[in-house]
């Protein structure tokens, strides 16, 4: 959205950089030079970005009367306090609190600072302000960056908030059905096969993140190679679909697709089943080292593209596997046979955690997804499988 690189390795100079850019305050950007003394003002301003689309606060910079930043870039002193203080505020001000990342960035000589306060688009919604219990919005308008949404009104912020999610299982069924889809104009029959879906996408999707135009670029830049596979390789056919594209791939007989939508969907889909020896009998097999390569495959490419667009917001992910009942899953030495008749796993993350948190985030979905399949994996065993392949991907 703002910056090319991730939120947390943002530098004093970067900042300097990015107001030499003179992006003017919107919607999702903001500019103070010192934290207000009215404080129920500044978590107005917090507030109304979790209401709306989320956004970006960046404390230390001044701004002009057309509400683009005014040089000298200096930041303010340095206060190792400040951070306690913002979070004292939100306490204090704002119900139900909202979750923010705050990045100090100080500048090489540890005198002066920067503070760049990220607020996520929150699914809490509506944060109430103050001793009143107001709600605000982020507007973007410079003569009223923050509008009151009076009582009698917050059913109608619920209900944007409703559109965004029937807007998530549009966007989700739709890919789904473009793999479908793309099979049915090749005659391969999905027919008895185990198709594994991992998709990602914001939790309330409400306008584009990026021209479609510019997705064969940034896939581009998003695929991730490794000796057991490639998500999203470049040298495959690209298909063009209303507001995205999807990587097509049917090298050996494989038959997967990988799209990527403009709103920040990330989805594969890929048949995970096949047939195999299996103690003197042909079996229709699942291979828990493939799942995991999928799974380190997708994460990978999934941060990458979604640190491009720059999603600030919860993301919703779903795991998800169809017609799995009798098929046998193998493990090294180990095997069982399947009794569920479908797998489906949902969560709440957040670009952060694939960033920070994702050898942890990777070994929890593994673990999961092979208890459900009938083994009893120690999760060391599934750590290191999860380490080796994480190791092997090409930086």
């Amino acid at each position: 959205m703002f910056f090319d690189k991730p939120f947390h390795d943002l530098t004093f100079e970067d900042i300097v950089q990015f107001c030499k850019k003179r992006v003017p305050e919107g919607k999702q950007l903001d500019y103070k030079y010192l934290l207000p003394k009215n404080h129920e003002k500044f978590a107005k301003v917090i507030a109304s970005f979790a209401n709306a689309l989320g956004g970006i606060i960046i404390v230390g910079v001044q701004d002009d009367k057309n509400d683009q930043p005014r040089p000298p870039f200096l930041g303010i002193p340095y206060h190792e306090k400040l951070r306690n203080s913002i979070e004292d505020i939100i306490q204090v001000y704002i119900d139900p609190i909202v979750f923010v990342d705050i990045n100090i960035c100080v500048n090489k000589t540890g005198d002066r600072m920067f503070v760049v306060i990220q607020i996520p688009q929150s699914n809490l919604t509506p944060h109430l302000v103050g001793k009143l219990k107001r709600a605000y919005i982020r507007t973007g308008q410079s003569s009223r960056p923050e509008a009151i949404v009076h009582p009698e009104k917050l059913p109608w912020l619920l209900d944007h908030r409703k559109k965004s999610e029937r807007l998530r299982h549009i966007l989700y069924d739709k890919a789904e059905r473009h793999f479908e889809n793309y099979l049915k104009t090749l005659s391969v029959s999905a027919e008895g096969e185990v198709i594994c879906t991992l998709a990602l996408l914001p939790f309330y999707p409400d306008e584009p993140l990026t021209n479609y135009k510019k997705l064969p670029a940034l896939i581009s830049q998003s695929a991730t190679h490794a000796p057991y596979g490639i998500m999203a390789d470049p040298t495959m056919p690209l298909q063009a679909v209303q507001d995205g594209a999807a990587v097509i791939s049917n090298k050996r007989g494989m038959y997967k697709m990988t799209e990527f939508n403009s709103y920040g969907l990330i989805m594969n889909n890929q048949i995970v089943s096949s047939e195999e020896m299996v103690n003197g009998h042909t079996s229709s097999t699942l291979r828990v080292e493939q799942l995991a390569q999928n799974m380190v495959l997708f994460f990978t490419t999934a941060r990458k593209f979604l640190e491009k667009l720059n999603v600030g917001g919860s993301l919703y992910f779903r795991l998800k596997m169809n017609d799995t009942r009798a098929r046998r899953v193998l493990f090294a030495t180990s095997q069982a046979t399947v009794l569920e008749d479908y797998l489906r796993m949902d969560r709440a993350l957040s670009l952060s955690d694939l960033q920070t948190n994702l050898p942890c985030l990777l070994e929890q979905l593994l673990h999961e997804t092979v208890w459900a399949l009938g083994l009893q994996i120690p999760s060391e065993e599934l750590t290191l499988l999860l380490d080796k392949l994480t190791n092997q991907v090409e930086k």
